[in-house]
């Protein structure tokens, strides 16, 4: 696996390659676990070469969130990259990704003032800032992203059709730990007894999505559910609770097919979150 750390060498490997070749893309902020894997096979499954990147994105965090203890275990990410078959890691540093007088940004309007975009303003013009610029450098046929985190999925396709990016976003299932509880770099933060609560969270889902499948249709009734199985956990705190239409990711009173169930929960400092699409 070839390690790049500067936009200038990215650009340069870019430009070698030998006329049409298809490209997949991961990007990452590093912390790897199985699920990001899973979009590492996705794209050697359907591309020539494989590209994945680490950088923990200063934009996406907002003040006091936990850009500064956001674990960086660089070394052990580079072994399971290499040993998932990646062809070229880019891990630049912030001096060399943004210039220091910095003032362009990318928003997508609308699709962030609900779920996460609601609870952390300025987390997705950052995300769409650092993504569209990596999409840019890689110039990649696919990228490749997690439906754990279904906002930023969405809101990237939109921001991909809109802006007429040449690549095709692939949203991938989300891996889970036996218990159901979904992989993310932030559950090294959990105790073990935090971790077997917020297993409940995918038991609240898993049941919300019975009901609908029984015939429920009443948005409220469907949440209830959720937020019954959610308080059994005893969380610190409860985020959210929403079902939204998925074009908009606004709140609807009545779910229908392909709406967005998803949800943020906080165990202690730490933030889950969680989402299934009926």
């Amino acid at each position: 696996m070839q390690i790049l750390k500067t936009r200038e060498a990215l650009r340069t490997w870019r430009k070698s390659l030998p006329g049409p070749i298809s490209v997949g893309f991961v990007p990452t902020m590093g912390a790897l676990h199985a699920g990001h894997l899973k979009l590492i096979t996705e794209s050697r499954h359907h591309t020539e070469i494989t590209v994945a990147s680490i950088f923990v994105n200063p934009l996406q965090f907002g003040p006091k969130e936990d850009f500064t203890r956001y674990p960086r275990p660089f070394e052990e990410d580079c072994r399971l990259l290499e040993a998932a078959g990646t062809t070229v890691l880019f891990a630049p540093e912030k001096a060399d990704f943004y210039q220091p007088d910095h003032t362009a940004y990318c928003d997508v309007a609308e699709l962030d003032r609900y779920l996460c975009g609601a609870s952390r303003p300025g987390h997705f013009r950052g995300v769409c800032t650092v993504v569209l610029k990596l999409l840019l450098l890689v110039a990649p046929t696919y990228a490749y992203f997690g439906q754990k985190d279904i906002q930023q999925a969405l809101i990237l396709k939109r921001m991909v059709r809109d802006l007429d990016v040449d690549t095709d976003l692939q949203v991938i299932e989300t891996v889970r730990e036996a218990s159901g509880l979904a992989l993310s770099s932030r559950n090294i933060y959990l105790s073990e007894g935090e971790k077997a609560r917020a297993a409940k969270l995918w038991q609240g889902l898993t049941s919300a999505k019975a009901m609908f499948a029984a015939g429920e249709r009443q948005s409220e009734k469907i949440k209830d559910a959720v937020r019954h199985a959610v308080n059994a956990a005893y969380p610190t705190r409860i985020d959210y609770i929403e079902l939204v239409e998925p074009s908009r990711l606004s709140p609807t009173p009545e779910a229908t097919a392909n709406c967005v169930l998803a949800l943020a929960v906080y165990f202690g400092k730490t933030r889950l979150i969680d989402n299934l699409i009926l």
